[in-house]
């Protein structure tokens, strides 16, 4: 599964592996949306450490759950981007809906 939730104390973290592109997308952001449906979350943080490829699909991704948690009246945290996902996200303007971190884990 390209995406493993950890979840407590009203926040999800969604960390995802692999490749997000639009076949592995649709089932991440169903991942995510159900366990959001589930619990009361104010946070949802999505860790990229362990991302190998995005294509427009993750920007997709990124700011569908943006919309998700202003639904929830939560707030979106995109944390340990590769250099070249962070530059695609800032392109894109998603550091305008969240906050972004760069800086992979290891």
């Amino acid at each position: 599964m390209p995406v493993r939730i950890e979840e407590g104390n009203g926040a999800v973290t969604a960390y995802l592996e692999g490749e997000i592109d639009h076949h592995s997308a649709r089932e991440i952001r169903e991942t995510i949306d159900s366990t959001l449906e589930l619990h009361n979350v104010s946070l949802l943080t999505m860790d990229f450490g362990d991302v190998t490829f995005m294509d427009s699909s993750g920007i997709g991704l990124v700011m569908g759950r943006y919309r998700q948690m202003k639904f929830y009246d939560g707030e979106l945290k995109v944390i340990n981007t590769s250099p070249q996902i962070y530059k695609v996200m800032k392109i894109a303007g998603l550091d305008r809906l969240a906050v972004i971190e760069k800086g992979v884990k290891r």
